[in-house]
């Protein structure tokens, strides 16, 4: 009996260290990132919002200057700054409604996407190496981990908002 209670607590102690480990690592990816997105934004000479929210835009896009505000966590006046410079470099456009005159939409210029993917295209390749190393059934697992992980980090997000 003590040695299948010794095999399970070194099992839970083996799954708690793996467990760290996928949370650092994720840490650590998250710092990663950051720096690339700022040697990019240096490169298209940006500023690391002004990318953020392209990118939601190119995600989510057109959207209202409210909405994209409210989707990247930024106060109003910081996305008028931001849209001033994107739509000086020529990387989105406003849009005013023909009804509506006061309203607001804001469109990326996709024709700029092909400078901005080129930035990022030796990140892609490593993916798409490391990527190609695993089956299709481990691709799904990670697929699901990563999304359920995004899922995680967006309730944490609104969580900690709603407590302003």
């Amino acid at each position: 009996m003590s040695d299948k209670v010794s095999a399970e607590a070194e099992a839970a102690r083996q799954r708690r260290r793996l467990t760290n480990e996928i949370k650092e690592t994720l840490r650590e990816l998250s710092i990663q990132l950051a720096l690339l997105n700022h040697q990019v934004v240096a490169k298209l000479d940006l500023k690391d919002g002004d990318l953020y929210c392209l990118d939601i835009l190119g995600r989510q896009g057109p959207l209202s200057p409210s909405v994209l505000a409210r989707r990247a966590g930024l106060h109003p006046a910081t996305i008028t700054g931001i849209l001033d410079r994107l739509e000086r470099g020529g990387w989105v456009v406003r849009e005013r409604d023909s009804a509506d005159r006061r309203a607001v939409t804001v469109r990326p210029l996709r024709e700029r996407n092909a400078e901005i993917i080129g930035h990022f295209s030796g990140m892609n390749s490593s993916l798409d190496e490391i990527c190609a190393g695993y089956s299709e059934a481990e691709l799904a697992v990670l697929s699901g981990f990563l999304r359920r992980t995004n899922q995680a980090g967006e309730r944490a997000t609104d969580d900690l908002a709603a407590d302003d």
